[in-house]
C-alpha cells in the first residue's frame, strides 16, 4: 500500500517521469471561400485517415451552410460529415497551424492569403456548389470533386 503523498520506501514518486512525451499533433487547415463543400469534404477524409497524429480544421473566408450534396456524396463514401459545421477563419487557431491547404479553383474566386509562416499547399478545385444541370449531373460533379479530394488528402497524410 502506498501512503498518502505517493511516497514509497522514502522516495517521492512522480507520475510520468521517464516516459517519453507524446509527439505533438500536426495541425492542418483546409480552407476555401464558403467552407460548404470542398474544405468540408477534405476535413471529413482527413479526420478518417489522420488517426491521432493530426488535428484537422476547415474554415472559409465567407462561410455558408454545408451543402446537402456534399453531405450526401460523403455518406456514399462512408464518411459522415453531418456533425461538422461551417466556420470562419476566426474559429481556427491560425497561430499554431503547420499546414494550410487552399482548395479554390475558379478564376473569379479569391483564395485567402494568410500571414502565418506555415507550409502552404494549393489545390485548384472547381467549386461543385456552382455546378449547373439536373440533380444527377450536379451530383456527378460533386462525386468527381469528392474523389479528387480523397486522393489528394490520402497523399498529403501518407
Amino acid at each position: 500500500m502506498v501512503p498518502p503523498g505517493g511516497i514509497r520506501g522514502g522516495r517521492p514518486r512522480l507520475r510520468g517521469v521517464g516516459a517519453p512525451p507524446a509527439p505533438a499533433k500536426k495541425r492542418v487547415l483546409f480552407v476555401c471561400i464558403g467552407n460548404s463543400c470542398r474544405s468540408q469534404m477534405a476535413e471529413g477524409f482527413a479526420r478518417q485517415l489522420a488517426a491521432n497524429h493530426y488535428r484537422i480544421f476547415s474554415a472559409g473566408t465567407a462561410p455558408k451552410e454545408i451543402h446537402p450534396f456534399a453531405v450526401q456524396v460523403m455518406q456514399e463514401a462512408g464518411i459522415d460529415i453531418t456533425t461538422q459545421r461551417s466556420k470562419g477563419l476566426e474559429s481556427v487557431p491560425l497561430h499554431s497551424l503547420d499546414q494550410i491547404v487552399t482548395l479554390c479553383g475558379e478564376v473569379d474566386e479569391q483564395c485567402p492569403v494568410l500571414e502565418n509562416r506555415v507550409e502552404r499547399i494549393h489545390w485548384s478545385l472547381a467549386d461543385p456548389a456552382l455546378a449547373v444541370g439536373d440533380e444527377q449531373q450536379i451530383l456527378a460533379i460533386f462525386r468527381q470533386v469528392r474523389d479528387d479530394i480523397a486522393g489528394r488528402v490520402k497523399a498529403l497524410l501518407s
